[in-house]
């Protein structure tokens, strides 16, 4: 099958964008079954790129390769897969760490595949797919199989069951893929701290990677802060704040079981003082109202909501959500004190971000600046031609 694109739609191929819109294809020549690899052509009739036909989402197909002459079969999947684990085996920075990333999807050159692998201290490798795409989906066994080489993995687990998935017409699919369950929970190290990793039943694959660079920077801001943790799901950051010398952390999430697994973290690390850690379960808006009305003050305040805008038609409704959060963060800040305030929504980009911040703090009547940019880490890295790779954006800001 091929897609022939309307004239002036090549253009975003010849930037090397891997996404063809259902608006830029002007005809479909021949017939394809769901994550069929298909061609994809300019109006004069010139091959450009080779593709996953998606005919049930906006995104009608996602580029498998910008050389039309490629072959999209089991040895491209092993040399792709290689490449991407090569990637990180070269970043120093990313030796040696429990939790990694080793696929990051369109980043990689590998639209619609997630791929974690979580390490524990026997050296046993557990790694967590998740596949978001019908072309993806379609070479499930094809990317199984380079995983094992690539990696020598022994354990492979499916966690398809984002919602994404349903834009694609896909079902949710979870299970093993590859090996069996091990027979302890998967406990990892980060940087220094016990996490334990719930791949059946917690967040993404288990855990947020993403966010390992700003934990350790909060570690090293914690020393003698009081700490607010909003949104604190499992703890992470919570436990590098006590790891770091805060003086309190107080954690907030609206899930009872993610607090349990917080506190249970924190009994994997008996070098931190567990009455330095209070775990509240509540809403974090009305939380921070609470905090407001008993003039509670805090060093160092962590906001890490969940996606408010998972695209752009949604930006309206969570520019008032994060506005809301951030002047609420804002006005719980003691002279001097930090905010640490992210955004994973890809509808929301970092300018966007930063003015809705910036709006909080004038409403909060609090003068502040950016101290640091923050981003995800080195294994979730953005590749130049797709800047919507870049979901997680952050804000260091210090207050007077």
């Amino acid at each position: 099958m091929k897609l022939v694109l309307e004239r002036g739609k090549e253009r975003s191929i010849q930037r090397r964008h891997p996404w063809i819109f259902a608006a830029s294809i002007k005809t479909e020549d021949g017939r394809a079954r769901p994550g069929d690899t298909v061609e994809i052509v300019d109006a004069t009739g010139i091959v450009l790129a080779r593709a996953a036909w998606s005919p049930e989402s906006q995104i009608r197909a996602r580029i498998w390769s910008f050389d039309p002459g490629e072959t999209i079969d089991d040895a491209f999947f092993k040399r792709r897969i290689a490449a991407a684990v090569a990637r990180r085996d070269a970043l120093p920075e990313l030796s040696g760490q429990g939790g990694l990333r080793l696929i990051h999807a369109e980043s990689d050159g590998l639209p619609g595949i997630i791929a974690d692998r979580y390490r524990d201290a026997d050296n046993n490798d557990t790694v967590v797919v998740q596949l978001t795409s019908v072309g993806a989906d379609k070479w499930r066994r094809a990317i199984v199989g380079a995983l094992i080489k690539a990696t020598g993995c022994t354990r492979i687990y499916e966690r398809s069951d984002a919602d994404v998935r349903k834009l694609e017409g896909l079902e949710p699919v979870s299970g093993w893929l590859h090996g069996s369950a091990p027979d302890a929970p998967i406990v990892i190290e980060e940087n220094g701290v016990r996490m334990e990793v719930d791949i059946v039943a917690g967040h993404k694959t288990g855990f947020y990677l993403d966010q390992r660079d700003n934990r350790l920077l909060l570690r090293h801001l914690a020393a003698g802060r009081r700490v607010l943790n909003c949104f604190c799901y499992t703890g992470g950051f919570s436990l590098q704040a006590l790891a770091g010398g805060a003086t309190q952390v107080v954690s907030v999430d609206s899930s009872q079981p993610a607090l349990d697994t917080a506190a249970a973290n924190l009994a994997l690390n008996p070098a931190l003082e567990a009455d330095r850690a209070s775990w509240v379960c509540a809403n974090v808006f009305d939380e921070l109202r609470r905090l407001r009305d008993v003039d509670e003050r805090f060093d160092l305040i962590v906001l890490d909501p969940p996606k408010f805008a998972p695209s752009v038609r949604h930006a309206e409704t969570a520019a008032r959500a994060y506005k809301d959060v951030n002047l609420n963060g804002f006005k719980r800040l003691a002279p001097g004190g930090l905010l640490m305030t992210y955004s994973c929504s890809g509808g929301i980009g970092i300018d966007l971000f930063q003015k809705i911040v910036a709006g909080a703090a004038q409403d909060a009547g609090r003068s502040a600046r950016i101290v640091r940019r923050l981003q995800g880490a080195a294994d979730h890295p953005v590749d130049l031609a797709f800047p919507e790779g870049e979901y997680l954006k952050g804000l260091l800001i210090q207050v007077d």
